[in-house]
């Protein structure tokens, strides 16, 4: 099997978890690659099996098994732009916090590679989100799982968005920004902008305003296979894009729209685990807080 390895520096209390797992993978005969400067902050604080190679970002990946994410969400956000169209599955394994995609424990590890390897698991297709501009601003890296959302910059006054649906004229969002999430992305931003939880298969969008200054104006489920395409208007010459944890500042002038993107993200899922025990784990649902006991 030939997995690859994508991470973030972690904390001193992980380094056993993540030494087990090399071990556990050399043990097995896994052929491995490592993002390179993840390879380099490993260098030093655990030993790597011999017959490693590295890669970066652009670099193929074609022949590899599965890739694996040692992080919290926000790597695996990351991880799913080096996969991209090739659609292999991933495996997030969460060294971070909340972890709605990251789901593996690290004191998990071995359960998960022993699921991995017998083939032990399903393949749970998540929705991206793609940004199409007439100029471009991702720099060829235009789409993303979570959300894609439009801000005012710093201390200026709030944006005025002009929202259509297919050409067709929705609102215009008086406010701080507007978020446009991926079923996956309805736990994230979106979230916190008062937006619905929607399950991952549903084929939605979810439209939420950052800070409406009409309160009347709610989020907003719609289909994705529609194309979102906004106009915006500001005191400032610009406002910013922001494509997962990917912000670029955008002139008031660029043209910019969304949609579905024709191919997907893989998260490999394993048996134990699925989407409502992790919301309702994550979101402390049911937790009776004078025995700690979920109901």
């Amino acid at each position: 099997m030939k997995i690859a390895i994508l991470g973030k520096p972690f904390d001193e209390e992980y380094g056993p978890f993540i030494q087990n797992l090399f071990d556990e993978l050399q043990r097995r005969n896994t052929e491995l690659m490592v993002v390179e400067h993840f390879s380099f902050f490993l260098q030093n604080r655990i030993h790597l099996p011999t017959g490693i190679t590295t890669f970066n970002r652009g670099d193929s990946l074609a022949g590899v098994d599965f890739v694996l994410s040692l992080g919290g969400d926000g790597t695996l956000l990351d991880t799913v732009t080096y996969v991209g169209a090739l659609q292999i599955p991933i495996l997030g394994i969460n060294t971070g916090r909340l972890g709605f995609l990251a789901t593996i424990a690290h004191d998990s590890i071995n359960l998960a590679l022993d699921a991995l390897f017998k083939g032990h698991y399903t393949f749970d297709d998540r929705a991206l989100i793609r940004v199409d501009s007439d100029l471009e601003i991702f720099d060829g890296i235009n789409f993303g799982l979570n959300e894609f959302s439009l801000l005012k910059r710093d201390s200026s006054s709030m944006i005025a968005v002009h929202a259509y649906i297919d050409g067709e004229y929705l609102n215009t969002y008086w406010a701080d920004g507007l978020v446009v999430a991926t079923p996956t992305g309805s736990t994230g931003y979106s979230l916190s902008c008062g937006g619905p939880l929607v399950l991952p298969q549903t084929n939605n969008f979810v439209i939420s305003p950052v800070c409406p200054h009409n309160l009347n104006v709610r989020p907003m489920i719609v289909s994705d296979r529609t194309v979102i395409s906004f106009e915006v208007e500001g005191r400032s010459s610009t406002y910013l894009a922001s494509l997962d944890s990917r912000s670029v500042p955008v002139d008031m002038s660029v043209q910019i729209a969304v949609r579905r993107e024709n191919f997907v993200a893989r998260l490999v899922k394993l048996h134990h685990v699925n989407f409502l025990t992790t919301l309702r784990g994550k979101l402390n649902w049911g937790l009776d807080k004078r025995t700690n006991i979920f109901r």
